[in-house]
């Protein structure tokens, strides 16, 4: 049985229900409590914080990428478990403008369909009675939505909560807790978003320290009971591994892959051989595909150029075996990387693709792909839906392209991704654009 949940959600971005969310985890896990993780959108950094929160691996859900089935499968990461505890991406309704597989990638899609209650987080600094005004705009937006009620974050003072939290309990919202403004607790961020949770050394403390919080300040069993949604788990649905044996790049420069992909290669009976590009080292010589995922190759290429062994052995693998790379894995895959400063490294060299963070420009959105060749697991003319998250601008791309891609609004995008055939029947191809699932709709 997959246990009731809620969703925590705010009115925009910066409101701090990442940390609301991570607090919660840790504090009922602290309880005795299993609860299960999941992410709404195109996240990769949250779901790490999540499982380390939680002691368990968080999936990421998206109406606008994934069917509902398929979203029904993931759940079934829950069974078993005393809650489902969801975090919304940026604003509780913000999403895409046109729906996707059957939503617009919002957080209060996978609430309505679900039954889960959604916890609003409000930052209420700078405001007071007037937060109570926000809670009842979005209690009243979407009627099928159920609000269980409020938190109220960075509260400034006994006073200042004790405004607020007179006004949001006049207008007939219930207050789950309120929280201080704490520094000592902030994650920190860069230019994609929070510092991945294996770079921070003291997480383990900070996850602590945030549980202690959120225990000291909400009412965690009144939040446990306004849970709701409980259902029987689905199927989980099938998506095609790139090969039997997969080598998998994996370290701080190529750590951006989806648990539900990994899971699902598991579940075809694929077997996944990591190996790390920044220790140097090859991609293990009996696997029948290579994977490199997304990251952050811009902060470590120095490390990449002069990893001669890892270059040689990915050269050596691709002439016979497919290759693919995703965003910083493209990026490797490609001839030259351009730091922020202006110097050139080399790369794979197994594209001709060039790429820069000297002008930073950010490119970010929903993706369609059509594929005008061949990726590992996936044929020409497959659709797969995805998304496209990064600051590199390319200097050079001459070879093929690999799909024509789509933003949601149906605008045909520039990175087209590309490929090659080598000599020996091997097969490389990258692209800027995420897998998430194939598209059925």
């Amino acid at each position: 049985m997959i246990p009731p949940g809620l969703l925590v959600a705010a009115p925009a971005s910066g409101c701090g229900k990442t940390t609301v969310t991570l607090g919660l985890l840790a504090a009922w896990r602290a309880a005795g409590l299993a609860v299960q993780p999941f992410k709404n959108g195109p996240d990769y950094i949250d779901p790490a914080f999540h499982s380390a929160a939680a002691g368990r691996a968080s999936f990421n859900l998206d109406s606008w990428a994934m069917g509902r089935e398929r979203i029904a499968g993931l759940l079934g990461a829950a069974e078993g478990c005393d809650l489902l505890l969801a975090e919304a991406s940026v604003g509780l309704f913000d999403g895409a403008v046109r729906p996707g597989e059957w939503g617009r990638g919002a957080g209060a899609d996978l609430a309505e369909a679900f039954g889960w209650p959604v916890l609003l987080v409000l930052d209420v600094r700078g405001q007071a009675q007037s937060a109570a005004a926000v809670a009842l705009g979005f209690a009243s937006l979407r009627p099928g939505l159920k609000l269980a009620g409020v938190l109220l974050n960075r509260v400034g003072s006994a006073r200042h909560e004790a405004t607020v939290r007179s006004a949001v309990e006049a207008a007939g919202f219930r207050v789950f807790g309120a929280l201080p403004r704490d520094a000592a607790v902030a994650l920190p961020e860069r230019h994609l978003g929070l510092v991945q949770a294996e770079e921070l050394p003291e997480r383990a403390a900070t996850l602590a320290a945030l549980g202690r919080l959120v225990a000291e300040h909400v009412d965690l069993d009144a939040l446990r009971a306004a849970a709701a949604g409980a259902c029987e788990p689905a199927p989980l649905q099938p998506l095609p591994p790139p090969g039997a044996r997969i080598a998998l790049a994996r370290d701080a420069a190529f750590s951006f892959v989806y648990p539900h992909l990994l899971d699902a290669w598991h579940a075809a009976g694929a077997a996944l051989l990591p190996f790390s590009p920044l220790a140097d080292e090859a991609p293990d010589d009996s696997a029948d595909a290579c994977w490199l995922p997304g990251g952050y190759p811009e902060l470590h290429a120095g490390r990449l150029a002069a990893a001669t062994r890892w270059r040689e052995g990915l050269r050596a693998f691709a002439r016979t075996r497919p290759v693919h790379g995703e965003c910083g894995g493209y990026m490797a895959l490609g001839a030259v990387l351009e730091d922020a400063d202006g110097t050139r490294h080399a790369m794979a060299g197994l594209l001709g693709l060039e790429t820069s963070f000297r002008k930073r420009r950010l490119h970010l959105g929903y993706r369609l792909a059509e594929l005008q060749a061949p990726l590992p697991g996936y044929a020409a003319g497959t659709r797969l839906r995805g998304h496209e998250f990064h600051y590199a601008s390319v200097s050079a791309q001459p070879d093929a392209p690999l799909a024509r891609i789509v933003d949601a609004d149906g605008r045909e995008v520039a990175e087209t991704g590309s490929w090659r055939a080598l000599d020996g029947g091997g097969r490389v191809s990258g692209s800027f654009f995420h897998l998430v699932a194939p598209a059925a709709g």
